[in-house]
């Protein structure tokens, strides 16, 4: 019994002593801590990404939603007045829910006293996106706020300005499925904030794809390191001991004799095992391989960079880029510029004369960035085109256009737009705006001055909409200013965003600027207020001068 004992504590002593053993299992180790280390920071990133495009993307949703909402009749609805109106924004709002796949779009005005409160004024649901089982608030309904949390996130709407409040809820309990809620204010015509818009949206993603994330990595990581665990074995005992033997060898040999022997040639892959002959070798071996895998790269790469120049190219040759436009017009003078963030963006601007008298003028805002946003970009282009050259009214172009979008829509992309017509005999200017940003505009000796026009909902997003038009009048020397967000949006290192205040302020900096110089004072100021800060969104501006027909008449003349 003492001998079997004494033969056993020998056996172990042996693995203890055996560096095969102890490189192996510190390699096993090292490898199962990797493995946990790099799920864990894998998760950790994985997840933070999701929430990142899940709070754009819903945040976007939301703003868009308020524009389906009256601002400045939400007590009047809980108090049962203009019930037509009501019922018609409530059918909006559930079409909304469908459309977007949303769990719950829902409108409230908030206690301001100490935000513990609210009364519902919209709700709907739509629980077939996530298998829930909401039940839809009545209008006028009152409940306590649900937690410290949304108290604050309230608080920060009504009275810090926030644009938008997100809360996640992702290891839910109670039967609730993983969900992220953002809030937007409904603000009436005067610009306070009325009310608040939530979207509850489902993350089903995230947890189907974090499940799978974690299982692929255990297993890896199991497999991983019985390999290693094999292939160490076999590398030390047929690999390692022999090696070392050869290399001690020589070097004793070229110690005593001075000379050169036969090279050892590839009898490692560890370098310093290795004769400095064969060494030599090796590098050579390597630079081949190195700048022949390099060639090849280098080809691919440049391969990708003229795909896209020429996407660029195509991009650019769609739209009017040659300066003065109209060399043999003096009625009025137009001037525009595209600076995508990416080699190809969504932006897009273009203006044609219908006819003699008439110029159509349209710049648009394609959700997403990249080719995809291009290709739309492109398609809406034509269309446009199309639809002015045919005739009609701004709002019914828009109304024709977002329908024909919306037919072959399979990827849910829309496009915000401003369009207008304007008559160069008389200066009246017809216009309608999909939620796209306010125009800027500046009459004789006056400055420049946001006009809130009426916004329809982005084209792409819902077929059928009915869009509203307006009509303003030019005096000569008047100038009109078009752009999308990627202006009052540029952010600096810090992420402080540029900021119509700022824009405006760079448009009046010189009244008297054609409009190539009124773009290039806004490029300065944008330039001068992000210093060097890498531009996140395509940022495309267009600005128009009347100058008369008076003009045009003195030309003849």
């Amino acid at each position: 019994m003492k001998e079997k004992k004494k033969n056993g504590i020998s056996i172990l002593n042996v693995f203890r002593n055996s560096m095969t053993t102890n490189i192996i299992g510190t390699v096993v180790t090292l490898l199962a801590a990797l493995g946990v280390i790099v799920s864990i920071i894998g998760l950790v990133n994985f997840t933070e990404s999701f929430k990142n495009e899940y709070t754009t993307t819903t945040y976007h949703m939301a703003d868009t939603a308020t524009l389906l909402v009256n601002g400045n009749r939400l007590e009047g609805y809980i108090a049962g007045h203009n019930t037509e109106e009501y019922e018609r924004t409530k059918g909006y709002l559930d079409s909304y829910c469908k459309k977007m796949s949303v769990s719950i779009a829902y409108v409230i005005m908030v206690d301001q006293s100490d935000y513990g409160r609210f009364v519902s004024v919209f709700n709907s649901v739509f629980n077939s996106v996530d298998n829930t089982n909401y039940t839809e608030w009545e209008r006028g309904y009152k409940r306590d706020t649900t937690n410290d949390e949304y108290r604050q996130k309230y608080k920060a709407i009504y009275e810090e300005g926030s644009p938008y409040e997100t809360v996640f809820r992702i290891n839910t309990t109670g039967g609730l499925h993983p969900h992220i809620t953002t809030m937007v204010p409904v603000r009436n015509t005067a610009g306070d904030v009325t009310g608040i818009l939530c979207i509850q949206r489902p993350m089903r993603e995230i947890v189907d794809a974090r499940r799978p994330y974690i299982l692929n990595v255990a297993v890896w990581t199991v497999v991983l390191a019985v390999i290693a665990g094999v292939i160490f074995s076999l590398f030390i005992r047929f690999k390692f001991m022999k090696p070392i033997r050869k290399v001690s060898e020589e070097t004793t040999r070229f110690a005593k004799e001075n000379t050169k022997g036969e090279p050892l040639g590839s009898i490692s892959r560890f370098k310093e095992i290795q004769n400095m002959a064969e060494s030599v070798d090796t590098l050579e071996t390597d630079m081949v391989n190195y700048i022949e895998n390099l060639t090849v790269a280098t080809a691919d790469k440049e391969r990708i960079v003229t795909e896209l120049t020429l996407a660029s190219t195509i991009q650019e040759n769609s739209i009017p880029n040659d300066f003065p436009a109209f060399p043999g017009r003096t009625d009025f003078d137009i001037y525009a510029s595209m600076t995508p963030a990416k080699a190809v963006g969504g932006d897009f601007y273009n203006f044609y004369l219908i006819d003699d008298t008439h110029l159509g003028m349209v710049i648009g805002d394609v959700s997403g960035k990249g080719v995809p946003a291009a290709l739309f970009m492109m398609v809406t282009n034509i269309l446009i085109s199309e639809k002015m050259h045919m005739g009609g009214a701004p709002e019914d172009i828009l109304a024709s256009v977002n329908n024909d979008i919306c037919k072959h829509n399979k990827a849910d992309m829309f496009v915000t737009l401003w369009l207008g017509i304007l008559d160069l005999k008389t200066g009246t200017l017809r216009a309608a705006n999909a939620g796209h940003e306010y125009p800027a505009i500046m009459q004789p000796g006056g400055a420049f001055e946001l006009l809130k026009d009426k916004h329809g909902l982005a084209v792409g997003a819902m077929e059928g909409v009915k869009y509203k038009g307006y009509e303003l009048r030019l005096e000569p020397d008047a100038k009109l200013f078009v752009y999308t967000d990627g202006v009052p949006e540029a952010t600096d290192a810090d992420n402080k965003m540029f900021g119509t205040e700022r824009m405006l302020a760079a448009l009046n900096s010189e009244p008297s600027a054609s409009p190539e110089g009124v773009l290039n004072n806004i490029r300065a100021a944008v330039d001068g207020f992000v210093k060097g800060a890498e531009q996140f969104d395509d940022m495309t501006m267009l600005c128009f001068e009347y100058k008369g027909r008076a003009a045009e008449d003195k030309k003849e003349i």
